[in-house]
């Protein structure tokens, strides 16, 4: 019975998220209209329509009167992101004809900023489903903060137990709602001023805003074939890098220098660690082309800086094919991808605060490996102490998150493996897992409509669980096949 009203509780919190954002999700319906393309107001319209009635039919549901757990909220945001895909990919099915698992990839990849696809021809793609890509990416990428958000309102959350940075004590911001609207406003700056500098390079205003909500939500999507190395533009691929660079930095920063007018931006952690991976990965990579791939100095110094900033921001936008470069230069890059861009940013991967509390909980420890047990060395973040057992409790917590991420890209690696036969190397298939668990979407050729079912499948669960960062997933199973206590 307990965990009858524990899922009725989920499920009436998602019944209010979906009627939230309904209205959001109409907006693809407006752009069939604008190209005339009138045989797609019908896919575009059943996704509004659909949420619409799930949400006026699950906000009705019984809920606990018990006090709201934190898992709760977890496994609401698990549940939304997948239902959320699934039906994200109902235009697929009714406007291009796709099969329901590439419907779903579409979406998934649509929903978690992944820059794969299964459209065999983007090129030919009516306008209308061509811009729902990009959008799934744009309103994905601030989705999640979004969803707490709404979440938060409705269901009585407290904001410090929702805003609050990984290993810090202080909310985010002040209070929900204030929260949801810089946020918003904030996102809404960035994606401007990202159009305004695409618009610069010459390109259309429909193409700029595309690339636009694609780059800024760190997604990859793009409205061609051969991606960026269509426009054979290199000022695109300079203005791009800045563009890639402030979706993967954390927002939180933004609205310091909006609200306090400190432009502290350079002395966040989290963005010196991102300038210091990115300045070792563009050398590492320059000298990988040129040394084994026999790239002249210009031309690898240009696929260094643009592949390492979409690598580390987890943008997936390439101007090269990974299939000529070495397998040590591969598996660098899908480190940097691995490890991603801020947290509290819409870039993916393991997060840059992981990585910095991870070396910081190392040394700590063995700092006290070598010393009488009797002195106490304290645990500091950014100058301040924390309380050892809270250090402790945090650290776990940092590391059971990575271990869970490499055992999936491992379990995922070895499933694609064992179920299809296939030319392309272990250095590739592991590149592509990483690439698709870190939202990233950097390919170097094995993701395609052609591969099979099962690694389509594979691959849409990699997403689903490297979006949320594993935990989420992982609350939603035990939720629904776990003991009831």
């Amino acid at each position: 019975m307990h965990r009858l009203e524990h899922l009725s509780t989920i499920i009436a919190d998602l019944g209010d998220i979906f009627a939230f954002i309904t209205p959001i999700t109409a907006v693809p319906v407006i752009v069939a209209v604008i190209y005339a393309e009138w045989d797609m107001l019908l896919p575009m319209a059943c996704v509004p329509a659909t949420f619409f009635i799930l949400g006026m039919l699950l906000r009705n549901l019984p809920r606990s009167e018990r006090g709201l757990r934190l898992s709760t909220a977890m496994c609401s945001v698990a549940l939304f992101w997948l239902t959320c895909a699934m039906v994200s990919g109902m235009p697929f099915i009714l406007g291009l004809h796709m099969g329901f698992t590439d419907a779903l990839f579409e979406g998934m990849a649509g929903w978690t900023g992944t820059a794969f696809s299964m459209i065999r021809s983007v090129d030919t793609a009516p306008h209308a489903l061509i811009f729902w890509r990009s959008y799934m990416q744009w309103i994905g990428g601030i989705g999640i903060i979004a969803f707490m958000i709404a979440l938060a309102s409705s269901t009585g959350l407290l904001s410090s137990k929702i805003f609050r940075k990984e290993g810090r004590d202080e909310p985010f911001m002040p209070s929900v709602i204030a929260t949801g609207r810089a946020l918003w406003k904030i996102y809404g700056l960035l994606t401007f001023i990202a159009i305004s500098l695409i618009l610069f390079t010459g390109l259309s205003l429909w193409e700029s805003v595309n690339l636009a909500f694609s780059a800024i939500s760190s997604g990859g999507f793009t409205l061609h074939e051969g991606g960026i190395l269509y426009y054979d533009s290199i000022i695109l691929e300079l203005l791009l890098i800045p563009i890639m660079i402030a979706g993967a930095v954390p927002f939180k920063l933004y609205y310091l220098i909006v609200e306090n007018r400190r432009w502290s931006l350079f002395g966040d952690e989290q963005v010196k660690l991102f300038f210091l991976f990115a300045g070792a990965g563009v050398a590492v990579v320059t000298y990988d082309l040129v040394f084994f791939g026999n790239f002249d100095f210009q031309e690898a110094l240009s696929h260094g800086i643009f592949m390492t900033v979409s690598a580390l921001t987890t943008t997936g936008f390439q101007n090269a094919n990974l299939r000529s470069w070495a397998s040590v230069t591969v598996l660098f890059l899908a480190l940097l991808t691995f490890i991603g861009g801020a947290s509290g940013s819409t870039a993916g991967g393991i997060k840059l605060n992981r990585v910095a509390t991870s070396f910081r909980t190392l040394f700590w420890w063995f700092r006290m490996l070598f010393v009488s047990g009797k002195v106490l060395f304290p645990f500091k973040v950014e100058g301040r102490i924390v309380p050892r057992a809270t250090a402790e409790l945090e650290a776990a917590k940092n590391m059971l998150i990575i271990i869970l991420s490499v055992a999936t890209i491992f379990i995922a690696t070895l499933a694609v493996m064992q179920f299809h036969l296939t030319a392309y190397s272990v250095t590739d298939i592991v590149f592509e897992v990483v690439s698709a668990f870190s939202t990233c979407g950097i390919n170097n050729g094995y993701v395609s409509p052609d591969m099979p079912v099962v690694s389509k499948w594979i691959f849409i669960g990699v997403m689903w669980i490297g979006r949320l960062e594993v935990i989420p997933v992982v609350m939603l199973f035990i939720a629904l096949f776990g003991r009831s206590d």
